[in-house]
């Protein structure tokens, strides 16, 4: 049973919509105040970034050059952790059976494409 709209039920919802509107509006607007600092200084605020010297940049990057020519001649040899894997190599007969194999798979699907 659909109900009738008649212009005082529509007069209320817009009012009841504007109420809405204003709530919203008011706590936007407080949102936004707390994103930026206020003129009394009651908000608080951010703290600037502090600026390193010359000399402690240069520190800095110093260490960091050593920690990576440390990691650099630590990674010739194996990690404690890890035993070095060797290298595994394939041998002429193994080669060759798996290149009769593969000749083999094409000849099949090739006449099974033909049909």
């Amino acid at each position: 049973m659909p109900t009738k709209l008649n212009p005082e039920i529509i007069e209320a919802a817009i009012d009841g919509f504007e109420e809405q509107k204003k709530r919203l509006n008011a706590q936007i607007a407080e949102l936004r105040q707390m994103l930026s600092p206020a003129a009394d200084g009651s908000a608080p605020s951010r703290q600037k970034r502090r600026r390193l010297s010359a000399a402690a940049r240069a520190r800095i990057a110093a260490a960091q050059r050593k920690r990576w020519a440390e990691s650099r001649t630590g990674s010739g040899a194996a990690s404690p952790n890890k035993p070095a894997a060797k290298k595994r190599r394939l041998s002429a007969a193994g080669r060759r059976a798996i290149a009769e194999a593969t000749k083999r798979r094409w000849a099949a699907f090739r006449k099974e494409r033909s049909k």
